[in-house]
């Protein structure tokens, strides 16, 4: 069976990926899936995603306890994590796949993130915020995961304008722009009213 897909991935932590994951899986009606969940597994972003969409989430792969990156909280807790046991499971639904911190966060050391996208070769979402510095951190990301050969089908702008730097955007980045509005109150009313509103953009996204 042909999955659909999406793998949505940041410049970096607080990037606003996970508020951005539940507004893409609740305008798909999509399962979520999240490969990796490092600490808080008593509020795990599934665990989150599930409440904040109230659609189905998909276990992970792996539940370590530490809070930290993939590759450390492993090592402390003894466990072996690779991409070679993370499989993409099966659904009649798009799944929307949620990495952990940026594109190329260790899973171990010789893997990344990256090397979890280019295996699952889903199309990637790339999530940006406007702050000092994330114009640097959004090309570089940007630069990387095309250059992995990897087929970038949107810039996910998350929060409050920035006209300067996303005219900068424009002329660098050849994909739609998608802006996820700051939510004041994050709750499942206020992600299903973003959804619909971004509902024929995001639906674009896995035609």
């Amino acid at each position: 069976m042909s999955v659909k897909g999406l793998f949505i991935t940041g410049i970096g932590t607080d990037a606003g990926k996970t508020v951005a994951a539940a507004v893409i899986t609740k305008a798909l009606q999509a399962d979520y899936w999240k490969p990796i969940q490092c600490g808080d597994l008593d509020n795990s972003d599934s665990i989150k995603i599930e409440r904040l969409t109230r659609l189905r989430t998909l276990p992970e792969a792996f539940r370590l306890k530490t809070p930290m990156s993939p590759h450390a909280a492993a090592d402390i807790e003894g466990v072996e994590l690779g991409i070679d046991k993370i499989e993409l499971q099966k659904s009649d639904k798009t799944i929307v796949v949620e990495g952990a911190g940026g594109v190329m966060v260790p899973l171990n050391s010789t893997e990344t993130y990256l090397d979890l996208m280019v295996k699952l070769n889903l199309p990637v979402v790339l999530v940006t915020r406007h702050y000092l510095g994330s114009i640097n951190h959004t090309m570089l990301s940007w630069n990387v995961l095309k250059e992995a050969g990897l087929r970038v089908v949107a810039l996910v702008i998350s929060g409050t304008p920035h006209p300067s730097t996303e005219s900068y955007f424009a002329t660098q980045i050849d994909v739609p722009f998608i802006r996820v509005n700051e939510l004041e109150e994050l709750s499942s009313e206020t992600v299903a009213e973003e959804a619909v509103r971004l509902k024929t953009s995001i639906k674009r996204l896995i035609a």
